[in-house]
């Protein structure tokens, strides 16, 4: 399961710029569904100079694997990466729906660049989880 941020004005689509953006769609994205888990709205705010914008977006993405939008400045791009979150600059707006089926797509075929980083990443979380488990049980090897 993969967490993916969509930066949209009406949750639909693809249409906002990361740093101006006036809401954020959330989905848990599997091989075989997408499910809606959050929905985040900001205020509308002037794009230069207003750095502080940056920090709350940053924040609600916290967990996510990717965040797509239409651009994005390079201060944002390094906050996001920091935390691990792929930002996705797409050229045209795209319907969400239609991203989430590439992405549950790619995650089965894989090829995908950062789907591949972020599935690989959570099965070996999953495997430390696992074995951080086992050993609290007692567990010898």
């Amino acid at each position: 399961m993969l967490k993916v941020a969509f930066a949209s004005t009406d949750r639909t689509r693809v249409n906002q710029h990361f740093g101006a953006a006036e809401g954020f769609v959330v989905y848990e994205v599997t091989p075989d569904k997408a499910t809606l888990v959050g929905v985040a709205e900001f205020p509308e705010e002037a794009m230069d100079g207003n750095e502080d914008k940056l920090a709350s977006k940053v924040d609600f993405l916290e967990g996510c694997a990717a965040v797509y939008v239409m651009a994005i400045g390079a201060s944002a791009i390094k906050k996001l990466m920091a935390k691990g979150i792929q930002p996705i600059r797409i050229n045209e707006v795209d319907a969400v729906d239609d991203l989430l089926i590439e992405i549950s797509r790619a995650m089965t075929e894989g090829g995908v660049a950062w789907i591949d980083r972020a599935v690989a990443l959570q099965q070996k979380a999953v495997s430390v989880d696992r074995f951080a488990a086992m050993e609290e049980e007692g567990w010898e090897g």
